[in-house]
């Protein structure tokens, strides 16, 4: 069972990790966290391992890809997953989400235009039966630490 109570301390807890990237001019700072049965099992944010990783693909690298506790799974993003990547040799977080077969995912804000034409990660996810939670009174502190790209 999820709670607003629950769904909100593992947002803060990935703001928290959002907050622990290296700041970029072409990339968006962002945290993830994937829990299950109320525990945290993974966590990633972006630029993590490299420059070009992302905080779901970060937290998903840590994990086997046929982890079974991943059926089970919420993941926790301070922004919408991608739905395309400038970097054409890396699988969208999206298309890897709905490959580890995770069945709920939170957001606090939804990806704006700046680096792609239009982010299709929340209809993607919830075209193939993914619940998503936006969680929209957390948006400003889950974007606070973009405020050095243009936003408006």
């Amino acid at each position: 069972m999820h709670t607003d109570s629950l769904d909100h301390r593992f947002m803060h807890r990935a703001i928290e990790l959002a907050r622990q990237c290296p700041p970029s001019s072409t990339a968006y700072s962002v945290g993830a966290v994937i829990v299950v049965d109320g525990v945290e099992i993974a966590t990633g944010y972006s630029r993590e391992t490299d420059e070009k990783v992302h905080a779901e693909e970060s937290a998903l690298n840590k994990l086997d890809a046929d982890d079974p506790r991943l059926a089970r799974a919420t993941i926790y993003s301070t922004l919408e997953p991608c739905s395309t990547r400038a970097t054409a040799t890396r699988l969208p977080c999206t298309d890897r989400i709905l490959a580890a077969g995770i069945p709920r995912v939170v957001i606090a804000w939804r990806e704006p235009s700046l680096f792609v034409a239009a982010c299709e990660g929340v209809d993607k996810l919830r075209t193939n039966d993914v619940e998503v939670v936006e969680l929209t009174d957390l948006a400003e502190a889950a974007r606070s630490m973009n405020d050095h790209l243009d936003l408006s």
